[in-house]
């Protein structure tokens, strides 16, 4: 995996061991040219995996950049492919929903890409629209399965797009 634009263009991002679907050079490539500008906003990365998108979003200068991930055995690899980065980039080991119900932070941008498999991505979703994570006005894409589908409205999140990768489909709505 490389990163795709800013300036750590053409940066190799180790994939850590495990069980890990890395965002596609491609799928992210094309999220951040839909995003727009990312300079001085602030970008969550939930189910980071590798770290790959936040990396992704700080070298097209978001500021900060908030990694979440549970899984421990990623965390070497998650640290040697942020230890680069030169702006603000922090990880959080901990699962995504306690994330979301413990801390108070609002972001500019909130990318959620959880496991294909994971059965509980709806419920996620809610959880991050009622805790208030995703300013107003902001950004939440959700990177899922093709054969899954999500809600064009979800309480103050209304999308505005949705593209297909293969068979994958990233999901973007803004918060009201």
């Amino acid at each position: 995996m490389r990163v795709t634009g800013g300036q750590y263009n053409g940066r190799t991002i180790k994939c850590p061991k495990g069980i890990i679907r890395p965002a596609m050079d491609r799928m992210r490539e094309s999220m951040f040219s839909i995003l727009g500008s990312m300079d001085g906003l602030s970008f969550l990365d939930i189910f980071s995996g590798s770290g790959s998108v936040g990396i992704e979003a700080a070298s097209r200068g978001a500021y900060p950049v908030h990694l979440v991930e549970k899984d421990h055995i990623k965390k070497k690899t998650i640290e040697e492919n942020i230890s680069w980065v030169d702006s603000e980039i922090r990880l959080f080991l901990m699962p995504a929903e306690k994330y979301l119900r413990r801390f108070t932070n609002e972001y500019d941008f909130v990318h959620l890409d959880p496991p294909f498999p994971f059965k509980q991505k709806l419920e996620v979703l809610e959880l991050a629209e009622s805790s208030g994570v995703v300013k107003i006005g902001g950004t939440l894409t959700l990177h899922y399965p093709g054969e899954e589908s999500f809600p064009d409205k979800l309480g103050s999140f209304r999308r505005y797009d949705l593209r297909e990768y293969g068979r994958s489909k990233l999901i973007f709505y803004t918060r009201d």
